[in-house]
């Protein structure tokens, strides 16, 4: 009932918890002691976590908003066993550039400059010069399950996620710093496949000892900006096999 679930809340909040995926597994845990009958009882959070950050060129500060998820998921087995996993996880926004439109606007002006460069002029000008695409606001989110003896800092998965697109996006930019995202971002066009990918690879670098089992789940949108549509990538799996499947 909505009353035992308030009850349940106000003693574990009264209480001491090293993390809100270990709250959400507080939670869990007193419910399936309250209620002897329940199988399974699963908790979800989500809240506004808000950071600093340092724009790239005028090094201003600016206080940055991501999304802190946390669930805890209980199951009762039939000797009366409680087992509970609990996961802890990030949202967040940044920006992609499309790989494929930049090479067909690169192959446009090179059709254009072919008319009145040599070739070794030609070459130059494309190895200096940084293409138009279009750009897509790019919601990357990880989660990914931990153990009573494992840490997780959502400060590392916020940073994991940023670096996985074509460059992070910041609050307050001076004109130098708005000229350093985009041609940051236009130096690292990605599909929403490479984000997928980038994201895995940055869990394995920061966090290597995860259990086997642990299931991790990463998630890209590419908001479109001159389709109707949006891009999708998605990877549910265990650390085991992204382990084994990224560094054999």
């Amino acid at each position: 009932t909505p009353e035992a679930i308030s009850e349940v809340v106000d003693e574990v909040a009264k209480g001491a918890s090293d993390g809100v995926e270990s709250l959400c597994a507080d939670i869990v845990n007193r419910m399936l002691e309250k209620h002897e009958y329940a199988k399974r009882v699963e908790v979800n959070m989500v809240s506004d976590y808000m950071f600093m950050k340092e724009s790239p060129v005028t090094d201003n500060r600016s206080q940055e908003m991501a999304k802190l998820i946390a669930n805890a998921v209980g199951i009762r087995e039939d000797d009366g066993t409680i087992i509970i996993r609990k996961a802890i996880g990030a949202e967040v926004v940044g920006m992609t550039v499309c790989p494929c439109a930049q090479e067909s606007v690169e192959e446009a002006s090179k059709e254009k400059l072919e008319k009145f460069l040599d070739e070794q002029t030609l070459m130059k000008v494309l190895d200096a010069v940084t293409f138009a695409s279009h750009n897509q606001r790019g919601i990357g989110t990880i989660l990914l399950e931990v153990n009573e003896d494992q840490q997780v800092n959502v400060d590392d998965l916020i940073e994991i996620i940023q670096n996985s697109m074509s460059s992070q996006v910041c609050e307050i930019l001076k004109r130098p710093d708005e000229n350093r995202v985009v041609m940051n971002a236009h130096e690292n066009p990605v599909f929403v496949e490479d984000c997928v990918r980038n994201m895995a690879l940055g869990i394995l670098e920061v966090y290597p000892d995860l259990d086997s089992d642990s299931q991790v789940t990463i998630k890209q949108v590419n908001q479109e900006s001159i389709h109707q549509h949006n891009a999708f990538g998605e990877k549910i799996t265990t650390f085991g096999q992204l382990k084994s499947e990224y560094m054999g």
